[in-house]
């Protein structure tokens, strides 16, 4: 592919977002006040502290990008302000931002698209500061939300870099031949028709372009990379079958089955699944002297559960995989790595809906292609299906 063609211009990233929507990772502002039939240009100080809000709320959680001059329904209506006022709104990403909290470097641009104006920002995850307002206000985006937080919520401890910076990394010896080719033209032809595989890396914050090259991050290989050992030894679901409701060692030893999945997260997510529904039912004498399949968990808690496994995992961790114990009378699901320090247990507990992504590029792709939804609802959905299984069949737990 000509080099000229491989970088993913502003306009490219701005008609994918107008067509991906409004999400966790992304927010539409309008430049526009009044009714129907009265529009007129908002205040720009409005529009500054709109940029600066939103700004700040993504770099304190996943990253995003912003859009000034798109309705909340994707129509582009524009930024129709004199060209010394956009100047100010450009510089809003710095100007309405703590002068002591400084972002990471945003991306920045403006575009004409159908005969209209759209500003366009987007900055990335923040892994060493908690972000302010120019008014010293701390906020972070849930979901489609911007929400005020502690900033000791959303602080970070040191030992964690590693594990939030790893999917992130560039990794220079791999190039685009190293992915699997169909499931990233599946991806393209799902979140960026028309694009090439290179501008589709672009856009989904699997890769850069330095003008020569299009570098991969370490979250593209993890997602479809074509030999996964090359570039994870353990990228792998496990599924033992054991005896009894305690694993055995030695002459003890219970383990019944032991399968091992291996491949790309995305391959992973469809084939270690079908590794574990068998397990989800059981064959049974019944009352009647006929052999019955019973239902012994729920299929849709358990595929959340084994989602969040392989999405929020400690991928850094590099000598183990992910482990299902399937036992008589439960399913344990067991995940590398220690829950983020801003996650804590006990709001796990509660239901709260706390949410931090450890790998926060490979997470948005997840989201993008719709195998993850709201950002902290995942185990709020496991406990609610469980909850109506067990009250309809008084199955046995299930450990996550």
């Amino acid at each position: 592919m000509p080099v000229e063609d491989a970088s993913l211009t502003q306009l490219e990233r701005v008609r994918s977002a107008v067509q991906l929507g409004e999400s966790h990772f992304r927010e539409f502002k309008s430049a526009l006040s009044g009714g129907p039939g009265n529009k007129r240009p908002r205040e720009p100080q409005l529009i500054r502290r709109d940029i600066g809000e939103a700004l700040v709320a993504f770099a304190n959680a996943d990253g995003g990008e912003l859009l000034i001059g798109v309705e909340d329904d994707g129509r582009i209506t524009g930024v129709p302000h004199p060209e010394a006022v956009i100047d100010t709104l450009i510089e809003a990403s710095k100007a309405n931002v703590h002068a002591q909290t400084p972002l990471p470097v945003p991306r920045v641009g403006r575009v004409q698209i159908d005969g209209a104006q759209v500003l366009y920002f987007s900055v990335e995850k923040s892994l060493t500061s908690v972000h302010l307002t120019s008014d010293g206000r701390c906020l972070q985006r849930r979901d489609r939300e911007t929400v005020p937080v502690p900033p000791e919520q959303i602080s970070f401890e040191r030992q964690e870099r590693s594990s939030r910076e790893y999917d992130r990394q560039f990794v220079d010896a791999a190039g685009t031949l190293d992915l699997d080719l169909p499931i990233l033209d599946r991806v393209g032809a799902e979140v960026a028709p028309g694009l090439s595989h290179e501008k589709v890396l672009q856009l989904l914050g699997l890769a850069d372009y330095d003008g020569t090259r299009v570098r991969l991050r370490r979250a593209a290989l993890l997602l479809m990379g074509r030999e996964i050992a090359r570039w994870h030894p353990r990228c792998e679901v496990r599924v033992l079958r054991v005896a009894g409701t305690s694993l055995g060692s030695g002459k003890d030893y219970n383990v019944l089955t032991d399968r091992i999945v291996t491949g790309s997260v995305l391959h992973l997510l469809g084939q270690a699944w079908e590794e574990v529904r068998p397990h989800l039912v059981q064959t049974r004498l019944g009352p009647q002297g006929l052999f019955e399949e019973q239902v012994r968990y729920p299929e849709d808690a358990c595929r959340e559960a084994l989602t969040n496994a392989i999405a929020h995992r400690d991928y850094s961790i590099e000598g183990r995989g992910i482990e299902i114990l399937v036992f008589d009378d439960r399913l344990e699901i067991k995940s590398p790595g220690r829950l983020l320090s801003n996650v804590p247990l006990e709001e796990l507990k509660r239901l709260s809906g706390v949410h931090q992504s450890r790998n926060t590029t490979l997470t948005r792709v997840l989201r993008e292609l719709g195998y993850m939804r709201e950002m902290g609802e995942g185990f709020r959905r496991i406990y609610d299906l469980t909850s109506t299984f067990r009250a309809t069949a008084a199955a046995p737990g299930l450990v996550a």
